[in-house]
């Protein structure tokens, strides 16, 4: 597949799938779960057109997993997916090394993209980065990479960098997100990018990004309600905006609201997907520590959320399903 493609293929809704794991002592991987739980973004409505899935991204635990762990989950999403969505694999990590393997790993199971993040602990700089990625780059040049600019753990992607990135044939995704001090930094780098790479919008500007160029939104809502989801990027393509933010305030910000509140019980990412998963009825798990069991402390206030924003097949806690 030409790497044209393989940009236009990044689209839609870019959705974490969560990993899953079996509820005893080593929390060791549910694969099952994991492959049934992509059959219901499938059956949701989401496909190559409007989605794009990753496995073992930040909210799929990939820090908590060793590195064979890593390539089974990818593996079972790609299987899973068999080729009607497009599939990334995470392959964030501390060691170039590593990112090589994983990036050769990622093209042997049939992943499509990569995602990559500047190398965390140290503070490395934006020369460090640039060699670190197109390492990844000449290890896989079929494999798409998609550059996550995670700034708040260490070097954080400017502009000239995005510039330099380009130089890279395989550079296909910038899943974007960045400090903002009121001067549009955000914006003016979807606006100048867009025509040369997939940008993923990272900081729910959604319509703002859309209307700029860019082409993916992260969207975490789809682990628990692909249809929703997937209206939203109908309506975003439409230019239904005036409906799109409206959607987003009903729905996305009362999930975001209660995430940060999350944040001040846990660190982590991931563990509010897996709770409105387990409170809609689907396979779910806790997330492996340090990340801290969520469920029995935000159980209640997630079913109230939910419940508010309309989502549909919210069980009760006799059991009972919502109409």
């Amino acid at each position: 597949m030409s790497l044209a493609s393989l940009r236009e293929r990044l689209t839609g809704c870019y959705v974490t799938v969560p990993t899953q794991f079996c509820d005893d002592d080593d929390l060791s991987l549910n694969l099952p779960a994991i492959e049934r739980h992509v059959a219901y973004l499938l059956e949701g409505g989401l496909r190559e057109g409007n989605a794009v899935l990753l496995a073992g991204g930040a909210a799929g635990d990939f820090s908590t997993m060793s590195f064979e762990e890593r390539l089974r989950v990818a593996e079972t999403v790609v299987r899973a997916a068999d080729g009607r969505v497009p599939v990334a694999m995470g392959a964030q990590t501390a060691s170039t090394r590593e990112l090589v393997a994983l990036t050769r790993a990622a093209d042997q199971l049939g992943a499509d993209f990569i995602q990559v993040s500047p190398p965390f602990y140290f503070s490395h700089t934006e020369e460090d980065f640039f060699e670190y990625v197109s390492a990844a780059a000449a290890a896989a040049p079929r494999v798409g990479i998609i550059v996550y600019n995670t700034y708040w753990t260490s070097v954080g992607v400017s502009r000239g960098l995005v510039e330099r990135l380009l130089e890279l044939p395989n550079f296909v995704g910038l899943k974007w997100a960045t400090p903002d001090h009121g001067f549009m930094e955000y914006e003016g780098v979807v606006a100048r990018y867009s025509e040369q790479v997939s940008i993923i919008d990272n900081q729910c500007r959604f319509v703002t990004s859309h209307i700029l160029g860019a082409r993916c939104i992260e969207l975490h809502i789809c682990n628990h309600w692909p249809q929703w989801g997937a209206r939203l990027w109908e309506l975003l393509e439409s230019r239904r905006y005036r409906e799109a933010q409206l959607a987003m305030a009903d729905v996305l910000m009362p999930f975001l609201e209660l995430w940060g509140e999350m944040e001040q019980f846990t660190s982590g990412d991931g563990y509010l997907d897996k709770l409105c998963m387990e409170l809609v009825g689907l396979d779910s798990s806790r997330c492996r520590p340090p990340t801290r069991d969520v469920r029995s402390v935000f159980r209640a206030r997630a079913r109230h959320m939910l419940r508010a924003c309309g989502t549909p097949g919210v069980v009760a806690g006799d059991g009972a399903v919502d109409e």
